[in-house]
């Protein structure tokens, strides 16, 4: 038991006894006060992101030259290192004004000119064109709504009334054009307006039918919706070739968002579906395809991977990484800008410039040393050396300083978080060294996608399953062409012109954009409905 002196005195043990326990009651209360401390601080900053991902800019850069004038960094975080300032390269500004306008929008030219008596000078003699000035302003027709009129007429003989020719049929008349959607009023122009105006400007049916009202003519939406599923059966041959085409290059890039669809099997209405998006083909005429699925299993991935191998680059979802596990075949990359996010977000949760700045400085040394060299013009070989000679030593100085940083920063603030969660993609996530065509990120196929999470705001749902479907293929065709620099609606009114021509399935080939015809798309562009 512990003794204490008083003035030559010892307490009572009773005393003694009160004292310890008020000792001990002070030592847990200290622990329970740092606890606390380190919770209120975690709740500041998560409510710091809040207020930011609510109210703050969507972007995600950030100047961090700036954060030293303002911040004292915080006391277990290190300053920012004077030596992570990147020297950005010089290059051409562009000349500031007005942009010329598209040389292939039509031109009608309107010409202003003096009067003849003008045309001559004062000593008696005419004048001479010695140039001209030219301006060029933008005219705009709202929509052209016209009827096409098909008149065919019908023939016969008065004479014989056929019964001298047999062999023909008494009236003569000359066949129905081949349409997209036989027996509607319906046309290749009118379906590519209606499928532009919901996939590229995100209007759902609903609100077109009230535009179409305004100008004379009365669609329903539910015409619209059943046109979309016709359109689907029909261009299901071309679905097939998208999601071949997509496996041809050396790699590709996949992500999923989340989809609600009506009328699933055995499904509540409020069940969670997903729309799965892949990136591939050859660089040069990349392929974008969109599927549709119930769920967010695995093995979709696995299904449409077979036969396949090259690099598959994705987010952190483990979906992925349990659909290539024991394959060979197939390299999994990871995403250093999932990564970079999360350090992104750690620095608006901070009142104070930390490690998560720097972490944000050395990842903007790799990005650019990575667009320094691809600005090089490089052959293949040459790149992939001098991206193993330049870009490779950052990426090694990165993970060592990660790993001193893990046993440093506490493992529950959102620093600490993000640097568990970097080490543990580390692996995949340098895995895109080896392929010229990859970047470190997964930018490409989310840049594809997120047009369909823009119109998800809008439209909310799918109506069945089938609709979903018929999304899919209508965002698959828009997306590879302007991932293809084809204008939408040319490509979509092109296609819709030539199926209803096409005798077997292998003739949907020349929808591909690598061998589509690129001047009539252009053509049908500027040539309304």
């Amino acid at each position: 038991m512990k003794r204490i002196v008083l003035e030559d005195r010892e307490l009572p043990g009773d005393i003694i006894n009160y004292i310890s326990d008020l000792e001990t009651d002070n030592n847990t209360l200290k622990v329970k006060t740092v606890s606390l401390e380190e919770e209120i601080e975690e709740l500041q900053n998560k409510l710091r992101l809040a207020l930011f991902k609510k109210f703050g800019i969507s972007s995600e850069k950030i100047d961090l030259s700036q954060i030293e004038f303002f911040e004292v960094p915080e006391i277990d975080e290190e300053p920012i290192e004077d030596d992570t300032t990147i020297i950005v390269a010089s290059h051409p500004r562009k000349k500031p004004g007005r942009k010329p306008l598209d040389p292939a929008i039509p031109r009608k030219i309107i010409i202003h000119d003096i009067n003849e008596e003008d045309k001559i000078c004062g000593c008696g003699h005419n004048l001479v064109k010695v140039g001209e000035e030219i301006t060029e302003r933008l005219q705009i027709i709202p929509e052209v709504v016209y009827v096409e009129q098909h008149v065919r007429p019908k023939w016969a003989c008065r004479h014989c009334e056929g019964s001298g020719d047999e062999e023909n049929p008494v009236f003569r008349i000359a066949p129905t054009p081949p349409t997209m959607i036989p027996g509607s009023i319906s046309t290749a122009g009118l379906l590519a307006f209606i499928f532009v105006n919901k996939f590229v400007d995100h209007l759902p049916f609903y609100r077109q039918e009230k535009r179409f009202e305004r100008i004379g003519a009365h669609i329903s939406r539910q015409n619209m919706s059943n046109w979309s599923l016709k359109v689907y059966e029909t261009l299901k041959p071309l679905e097939k070739l998208l999601k071949k085409e997509v496996k041809t290059g050396s790699y590709i890039q996949m992500d999923e968002t989340p989809l609600q669809v009506m009328g699933e099997a055995e499904r509540p209405d409020t069940s969670k579906s997903y729309m799965w998006l892949a990136r591939g083909g050859p660089p040069e005429t990349p392929t974008i395809y969109y599927n549709y699925q119930e769920t967010r299993k695995a093995q979709f991935v696995k299904d449409f991977l077979e036969d396949y191998s090259g690099f598959l680059q994705s987010d952190g979802y483990i979906g992925y990484e349990a659909a290539l596990k024991g394959n060979k075949d197939i390299i999994h990359v990871g995403c250093l800008a999932h990564a970079r996010r999360e350090f992104f977000d750690a620095t608006k949760a901070l009142k104070k410039a930390g490690s998560a700045h720097i972490a944000l400085k050395k990842i903007a040394k790799i990005y650019h040393k990575e667009n320094e060299l691809k600005d090089l013009e490089l052959t293949e070989d040459e790149f992939l050396e001098r991206r193993l000679t330049e870009v490779k030593p950052l990426l090694d100085d990165f993970k060592k300083w990660l790993n001193d940083k893990a046993q440093k920063v506490r493992p529950g603030s959102d620093t600490g978080k993000a640097i568990r969660y970097i080490l543990g993609q580390w692996d995949k996530i340098i895995c895109y060294l080896d392929c010229a065509e990859l970047t470190p990120d997964n930018n490409a196929a989310e840049r594809s996608i997120k047009p369909f999470v823009i119109g998800r705001k809008n439209w909310l749902f799918s109506g069945s399953p089938t609709g979903a479907n018929a999304s899919a293929l209508l965002f698959s065709l828009i997306e590879t062409a302007k991932a293809n620099n084809l204008n939408p609606y040319g490509y979509l009114k092109y296609i819709f012109e030539e199926t209803p021509k096409i005798k077997s399935e292998n003739e949907f080939k020349k929808f591909l954009p690598k061998n589509c015809d690129r001047e009539r798309i252009n053509q049908l562009q500027f040539n309304g409905l």
